[in-house]
């Protein structure tokens, strides 16, 4: 686990406490990927016995936006980052700690750094993967494409 990058991600849950409950960790956050882990327990299962579609939503809205965040707190810091669009897909039971990899990384910095220097809004595709390790590998249980927007505010 990164400390310090979860240590951001947790003080960001004093504006968004839903990042709090979850207690989500940075496994990974660097040019290119970046994979958020969030423990499967009674924060964040549903009635039927599987992670919460709100707990899903976090878990790439977090593993989404992170590569980008991280760029705008570091250099960037007029550039306001929201959500255009989201599409899910749900493709097996989400039954314990859940790992949301994006590997957009480099797309998202570059559309930050356009965002910045041209002052136009850039919005992107980033596509998260969700797998359960320990119980399923590398096999994908739900997939995330968000619409990552960038424009610099002012």
């Amino acid at each position: 686990m990164l400390w310090k990058e979860t240590a951001q991600v947790r003080l960001l849950g004093l504006k968004i406490p839903v990042l709090l409950f979850l207690g989500p960790r940075v496994l990974r956050l660097d040019e290119e990927v970046s994979q958020i882990l969030i423990p499967f327990g009674w924060r964040s299962r549903n009635h039927v016995g599987s992670m919460y579609f709100g707990a899903l939503c976090a878990g790439a809205d977090l593993a989404g936006g992170l590569p980008a965040a991280r760029l705008i707190w570091a250099d960037h810091r007029a550039v306001s980052l929201v959500f255009a669009d989201v599409r899910g897909e749900f493709l097996k039971r989400a039954d314990g700690d859940v790992l949301f990899t994006c590997r957009d990384g480099a797309a998202a910095a570059a559309a930050v750094r356009e965002a910045d220097r041209t002052g136009e809004r850039v919005t992107i595709p980033i596509q998260v993967t969700c797998t359960v390790p320990d119980r399923y590998g590398d096999e994908p249980v739900a997939r995330f494409s968000l619409g990552l927007s960038m424009k610099r505010r002012g």
